[in-house]
């Protein structure tokens, strides 16, 4: 039945099959919050101690071996690492929708081993494991949603998707939270069951993504025209009408742009994108350089801080233990709601304006935050009120970023790389994120231990350094096509100005280019000698579907 959708019901479908897979991220990122604090769970992997505390508060448990807990934490992103890097070369080989099934069967692996983990090195393993299924998903399933979407809606198809990837950490949460209240907490359900949890939504999504369209911009890249043409049919009108404008007009941008990419790049290994080596002019090497250190820099705007540390500041704002929790299940529950904002702007004020604002009100909550938590520190007589203050940033600071930093560096690498190298270039992003989620995870207990509150306004600062970071060298992505991109970074200087300058020339020449019937058309049609043949005039065409 889902391939004989068309027109809104495809793409919302795609959209919401797509969804699935980031919920799964999202679940899989905040589950070990909960897992950490379970008793039983902290005897297993001989992390610390549990004492009891009484009927309110039950079982708590104690770490004495810090790194260790952190330690396998982190070495999941370790496997999101390696995952991405096999996921960007697969997705280019074999498709988006091969690749994404991959993926699933790593992480369903992986969760049956980590669900039944009996020591640490058992544990360590399968968090690998299921570290490299999510790194291929991370990979594949934005730039899948990428090709698909309308240049217009483009973000906000993403941005909804990572709606849902929230979601995923509030269920996780609040989940967890409810298991703490079977029997005395002390119980081995309270611990493997969450695990095994992230179970079901995988398998929704293997059972979904069979029946999903291919990227038509991977098939023409292979030169599976007709397939590529009859999904764009389906995607750009109501019927299913392979001849329906928008997609006549997509299909011959997308052609031109495979032709132009093959005619350049000769070479696409993750060294030789790295380096830039025998690119043709298209300055991979800077793309991979802006995704790498637009994901790293989301991380060191402060949010693996606020996680680590918000719990902190609800308890020694005087709040009990099981209160503090629900004040940080009500912070996971705005930072969901967030995102909803992000769907609304990411397209309308664009990448740029997005990432400013956010940086500016995330470094101000940030600093306030840490400045009162100093002061219910120095004063815990006022700690109703330094604490309020407190717990109020902290809830603005996530607010924030949900609406702007969380969606914004996921959307930018789908968007910048070249269709050849499309899935590599997004696991270059992913490799970033990895590097950055994974570094501060050990990171963070270090700084706070030592400098408390401070590191929070080490946080705010990074957040007004990206400012200038992100006016000079990124340029806006938002309402171009995919095919577009090149235009921009065909630019010998890395400079947005100029960048822009010489996307607006190449554009025109575009233009003069189509209307005098100059577009070339992929390999396969000239092979088969198609080759003189000219595109229908161009003809005005309105955009769909609708923005979402």
């Amino acid at each position: 039945m889902a391939k004989m959708l068309a027109g809104r019901r495809l793409y919302y479908t795609i959209n919401a099959v797509a969804g699935l897979a980031i919920f799964f991220f999202g679940y899989d990122q905040g589950m070990m919050g909960g897992v950490n604090t379970s008793p039983d769970y902290v005897r297993v992997m001989k992390l610390g101690y549990s004492t009891y505390e009484g009927p309110s508060e039950g079982y708590v448990a104690h770490i004495t071996e810090p790194t260790r807990q952190g330690g396998i934490v982190s070495i999941y992103y370790f496997g999101t690492l390696l995952g991405c890097l096999m996921g960007g070369v697969l997705g280019d080989r074999l498709g988006r929708i091969k690749t994404m099934i991959l993926g699933s069967i790593w992480v369903l692996f992986g969760a049956a081993l980590q669900c039944s983990a009996q020591n640490i090195a058992w544990m360590c393993c399968a968090r690998i494991i299921n570290g490299i299924g999510t790194g291929h998903l991370n990979a594949i399933v934005p730039v899948w949603s990428a090709e698909v979407a309308t240049h217009t809606s483009r973000g906000a198809f993403i941005a909804s998707e990572f709606t849902l990837n929230i979601f995923g950490v509030v269920v996780a949460y609040w989940l967890e939270f409810g298991l703490g209240f079977v029997g005395d907490g002390t119980s081995q359900v309270r611990w493997r069951f969450p695990i095994a949890f992230q179970i079901i939504p995988v398998l929704g999504f293997m059972a979904c993504i069979p029946w999903m369209p291919e990227s038509p911009r991977w098939l023409i890249k292979m030169g599976r025209v007709d397939e590529a043409r009859a999904i764009l049919g389906r995607l750009r009108s109501e019927d299913g009408n392979i001849e329906a404008p928008q997609a006549q007009r997509e299909y011959e941008d997308i052609a031109a742009t495979v032709t132009l990419e093959k005619e350049h790049s000769k070479r696409n290994s993750y060294i030789s994108m790295f380096f830039g080596f025998h690119d043709g002019g298209l300055h991979i090497a800077r793309r991979v350089q802006l995704s790498v250190w637009l994901q790293i820099v989301q991380e060191w705007v402060g949010i693996a801080a606020i996680t680590v540390y918000a719990p902190t500041i609800f308890a020694e704002a005087g709040y009990g233990a099981r209160k503090a929790q629900w004040l940080s299940g009500l912070n996971d529950v705005t930072y969901m709601l967030s995102t909803l904002l992000a769907v609304v702007t990411i397209d309308r004020l664009g990448r740029r304006v997005g990432l400013w604002w956010g940086a500016v009100g995330q470094g101000i909550s940030l600093i306030l935050a840490g400045a009162f938590a100093r002061l219910l520190k120095d004063h815990p007589e006022k700690a109703s009120q330094y604490g309020g203050a407190a717990a109020l940033f902290v809830f603005l600071y996530t607010f924030i970023f949900g609406a702007t930093w969380l969606t914004i560096p996921w959307v930018y690498p789908t968007e910048t790389f070249p269709l050849e190298v499309r899935a590599k270039g997004n696991a270059f992003g992913v490799f970033g994120w990895s590097i950055g989620n994974g570094w501060l995870t050990l990171l963070n207990p270090v700084m706070f231990n030592r400098i408390g509150e401070n590191t929070l306004h080490i946080f705010g600062a990074i957040n007004f350094l990206s400012i200038p970071l992100i006016w000079a060298f990124y340029p806006e992505t938002a309402n171009r096509t995919l095919e577009e991109m090149d235009y921009l970074f065909m630019s010998k200087s890395p400079f947005v100005w100029d960048e822009e300058a010489n996307f607006k020339r190449m554009k025109e020449e575009a233009e003069r280019n189509r209307i005098q019937g100059k577009m070339p058309l992929p390999d396969s049609e000239v092979e088969a000698g198609e080759d003189e043949k000219a595109p229908p005039p161009p003809v005005e065409i309105e955009n769909a579907p609708e923005k979402i």
